[in-house]
């Protein structure tokens, strides 16, 4: 066994890091099938006991139980996200529903639900002298429990198993395909297509199509540039390209993704996915999957974030419509015929021509200010300034893939944290941008462990499209305003696990109620919206200025330009979010994309935008179950971050060291520790004001149109 890298002792390499450069996908099987049998020889110990059930001898060593699992699991799923060979990807759909199965049989292994529920019982007593932690920990394990089925009869625990394991399998279906539309596609231009677009972008489509094969010496198609399905290539192509019929391919292409190819089905795999959730909430006595999903979130009912949703909706709906008249209107003033109206493949070209001519901004003048190399400066520095974290990059670390960035992370003398920045698109890699963990922070060690095992090892992965050489400084990487603030979005999830405070690892990092885990990451952003931030960080690449006053001027008076589009863009996903799981019934003629057309015309969506992400590559619906009926949790989020935020800035001083030590204590090291509630109203002293986010938006003084 020790053959196998996976199951090997990790004590030489650095910080116990997994020794990627060894790893294969055909040693995950294998491994698995060891870890899983160990595993269960954990939990089988603790049913053995024949000692009365305590917190001591269920609930300790379960936290503890599966640590081997635990270990080759964490690397198995960030390979399936970050390097998703047709390797690996053979191995994941052949080991998914496997691995569904075994979570299934942990939770009803005969036994251990007796044992843990005697311990719930007691929970409150006195005689159990439990800590809040502890109780916390054993309501939300028996919370699990309960939702895994361990208190079904024998026959439905079979039943549900199979139908987790099925769900699991559709889930990473959907998920390949998605990827594998994003991988093959690509739009071939010439330079002279590129008219309109930035040197960056063009150096950016320049380097793809190098990195994809074109453009050698020996090759017939020279002069090769490619978009791909890329966000950071297709949306500054649709932003800045002149060419109206390109800019409508790009398009097409980029909302049809999990529709391009008739062998990969994504609205008919969505349909059984739907299908098999609504049995699943069947089965615990709910009549819709987000009633279902809802009960373990702060939210609590479909309703409470429908409240929500329309309210911002029908705002938002009010300013986005007149975000179209004036693009219409500039159109028609500089005589440029659109046929029809603002198409969607127009909205951003029009939307960028516009805020040049509003506020004198053109994002081709701002973006040589926010090379990677010196957003990245500004993350570390904001960091610090805050939770006093420092981080020296560790070069003879060996990571997964060229690419990857690792750091050293401490607090003080102390070791915090092993970080691992993994920035650029690539083939193989999921789109989008996320957070992840190759081992979580955790005090409850067995004895034989080594102390390095508590430090957790984060992951903050990016898309973004790499210039000519990410590392010179002549062409760096350049990131839109948004882009960077998807460095810090990401970098406020990687806090969370960085920081993380608690005693045991079910209730460590970001193992939070969905609609409180987005509350780290866009508290995060605001930061990077500071002049004193900006001014010293935000530097030309070729003169090393710092950005102009008047530029930066500029730059804050246009923060809330289409704020109506990107929040109509939003919630038109989460209000059909909620829509699809809350029907009773999907008949055999389901058609998806009739349903996405009559609700959105139910709800009135503005002319000229689409959904954000379409049903077809929705991968927060449809490739895990965590977002499903849950879309809605970065509004619900932004309520909160924007009334934290507030919080920073009565202080008089955004990096107020008494504020920032209470959002490390409450927010970012927490954890599951504490109900998410109660922790927002340590730190605040109250609850939620929706108002911030509102007058954060540009929202407040829109009012929703009578209806």
């Amino acid at each position: 066994m020790d053959e196998n890298p996976l199951l090997g002792d990790w004590s030489t390499e650095p910080f116990n890091l997994p020794p990627f450069d060894r790893i294969q996908p055909n040693h995950f099987p294998p491994a698995f099938e060891e870890c899983m049998k160990r595993h269960i020889d954990d939990l089988q110990a603790i049913v053995d006991n024949t000692d009365d059930p305590t917190f001591e001898n269920v609930l300790v060593p379960y936290d503890q139980a599966g640590s081997l699992l635990s270990r080759t699991g964490a690397v198995f799923y960030n390979m399936c996200s970050s390097l998703n060979t047709d390797d690996m990807k053979e191995v994941q759909m052949s080991m998914v529903p496997i691995l569904s199965r075994h979570r299934s049989a942990t939770y009803t292994l005969p036994g251990l639900f007796e044992k843990l529920q005697a311990v719930y019982d007691n929970r409150l007593d006195a005689e159990a002298k439990l800590t809040e932690e502890q109780v916390r920990l054993v309501e939300r394990v028996h919370m699990d429990f309960t939702r895994a089925g361990a208190s079904f009869g024998e026959e439905q625990k079979k039943e549900y198993a199979e139908l987790l394991a099925e769900l699991a399998s559709l889930q990473t279906e959907f998920q390949q395909n998605v990827m594998k539309d994003e991988e093959t596609y690509e739009m071939k231009l010439k330079e002279e297509d590129l008219e309109g677009c930035p040197d960056s972008l063009v150096e950016a489509a320049k380097q793809v199509a190098a990195e994809r094969g074109y453009n050698k010496e020996d090759s017939s198609e020279e002069d090769t540039y490619i978009i791909t399905l890329s966000r950071s290539l297709v949306e500054p192509f649709l932003t800045f390209s002149s060419r109206r019929d390109l800019r409508q391919e790009a398009w097409k292409a980029w909302t049809s993704r999990g529709e391009l190819d008739p062998t990969r089905d994504n609205l008919s795999i969505a349909r059984n996915i739907l299908l098999l959730r609504k049995k699943q909430a069947n089965m615990h006595g709910y009549d819709t999957f987000a009633e279902y999903q809802c009960v373990d979130r702060m939210a609590k009912t479909p309703q409470n974030v429908m409240d929500l949703l329309e309210n911002v909706w029908g705002r938002a709906k009010v300013c986005a419509d007149k975000e179209r008249t004036e693009l219409e209107e500039y159109a028609k003033k500089i005589g440029e015929d659109v046929d029809g109206g603002i198409k969607p493949w127009d909205w951003r070209y029009y939307a960028e021509k516009v805020r040049v001519e509003k506020y004198d901004l053109d994002e081709a003048i701002v973006k040589p200010y926010f090379s990677l190399n010196k957003v990245t400066d500004a993350l570390f520095a904001v960091s610090n300034k805050l939770f006093g974290l420092t981080y020296t990059k560790r070069s003879d670390l060996k990571v997964y893939h060229p690419d990857v960035v690792a750091y050293e992370v401490r607090r003080g003398d102390d070791l915090q944290a092993i970080f691992l920045h993994d920035n650029f698109a690539r083939p193989f890699k999921s789109s989008g941008a996320w957070m992840s963990e190759y081992r979580s922070q955790t005090k409850n060690l067995p004895s034989s462990a080594d102390s390095i095992e508590s430090i957790p090892i984060v992951a903050n992965n990016n898309n973004f499209a790499k210039g000519g050489d990410s590392e010179s400084e002549n062409t760096p990487t350049l990131l839109s305003f948004d882009d960077a603030k998807t460095l810090f979005h990401e970098m406020g999830h990687g806090h969370h696990g960085i920081l993380s405070d608690a005693t045991y690892s079910r209730l460590s990092s970001t193992s939070v109620l969905m609609d409180f885990v987005e509350l780290p990451s866009q508290l995060m952003e605001h930061w990077f919206d500071e002049p004193e931030i900006l001014k010293e960080y935000a530097r030309h690449f070729e003169t090393g200025e710092p950005i102009p006053d008047e530029l930066l001027a500029k730059i804050q008076a246009a923060k809330s330009f289409q704020e109506g589009f990107r929040t109509i863009e939003y919630t038109s996903c989460a209000l059909i979010d909620m829509a699809l799981h809350s029907l009773s019934d999907y008949p055999d003629d389901f058609d998806m994309t009739k349903f996405e057309e009559e609700e959105l015309g139910r709800l009135g969506m503005p002319a000229g935008i689409v959904m954000r992400h379409r049903p077809a590559h929705f991968s927060h619906l449809f490739s895990t179950s965590a977002y499903a009926a849950g879309y809605y949790v970065y509004l619900w989020a932004e309520v909160l971050d924007a009334d934290v935020y507030a919080a920073f800035r009565e202080s008089g001083n955004v990096f107020d060291s008494e504020t920032a030590e209470k959002a490390r204590k409450f927010i970012y090291s927490a954890g599951n520790t504490v109900a998410p509630d109660e922790l927002f109203r340590k730190f605040r002293g109250r609850d939620p004001d929706i108002s911030f986010m509102l007058e954060k938006k540009g929202l407040a003084s829109a009012d929703a149109p009578a209806s």
